[in-house]
């Protein structure tokens, strides 16, 4: 299915994990992906094997965080490829420790990479987007912004605050056809969760209805089908994709 055709997306974190598999389905389904990650050499590799499948990529290297970055990488996006009709808010990182003993640097850098970058790639975004009347606008929340964790106060903050993004930028932009929508993935089978103590992973695992924790591939049809025209009338919702683990 090429719902996709002819659409330019962009989707950050793309070097590895849930950013990786979103670009490939996004690909799949017609659309030119724009990977972005901070090292070019791993969006590269992304998008190596975008075209190696004969579907179409492009690489870029991009610190988030970074808004004179974000501008130029946006401006270098448009000139090589056209404006574009998508954007995955994916890029993230974790500093985990409790909140007594978090540094204000690790707190900053959580918060500058997940929330504000996503400000600022939805800012630069939203300029053409607005213009075209037509965008869709997807942000990697987690079930850690709903519920909150212990030891992840800067990570909980971030992405409870980018479904307060989400929901704002939906009505900011919403008259203008652009929808802005947000999933929140529970515990998912990547680099961020390789670490998680074993009782951990057998708590959650035993928790969740579904029986299993979830993989990336759980969660890229729900952002393709966000990015589609099918989700036209769907903004400023967080979809759960947590394998029940939130019931």
């Amino acid at each position: 299915m090429n719902r996709l055709e002819n659409r330019i997306a962009v989707v950050t974190g793309a070097s590895r994990g849930i950013g990786r598999e979103i670009a490939k389905r996004l690909a799949g389904e017609g659309a030119l992906v724009a990977c972005v990650a901070t090292s070019q050499e791993g969006a590269a590799r992304t998008a190596g094997d975008i075209e190696a499948s004969g579907a179409r990529a492009l690489a870029y290297g991009c610190d988030v965080s970074d808004a004179a970055q974000v501008e130029s990488m946006f401006a270098a996006i448009s000139e090589d490829a056209g404006p574009p009709h998508i954007l995955v808010n994916n890029a993230g990182v974790t500093k985990d420790g409790l909140l007594v003993r978090m540094s204000e640097s690790d707190w900053d850098r959580v918060l500058d990479v997940n929330l504000k970058g996503a400000f600022l790639c939805i800012r630069a975004a939203a300029k053409t987007m607005m213009r075209a009347r037509y965008g869709r606008i997807i942000n990697v929340s987690s079930v850690i912004g709903l519920g909150g964790g212990a030891g992840q106060a800067n990570y909980a903050a971030s992405k409870a605050g980018l479904i307060g993004l989400t929901k704002s930028v939906a009505k900011e932009l919403g008259a203008r056809g652009v929808t802005c929508n947000a999933i929140a993935p529970g515990f998912i089978e990547s680099d961020m969760t390789s670490d998680l103590p074993q009782d951990f992973r057998d708590h959650v695992v035993k928790s969740a209805p579904a029986g299993r924790l979830g993989t990336a591939e759980d969660l890229s049809p729900a952002v393709a089908f966000l990015a589609s025209d099918e989700a036209a009338y769907i903004t400023g919702q967080v979809l759960v994709i947590d394998g029940g683990l939130t019931l």
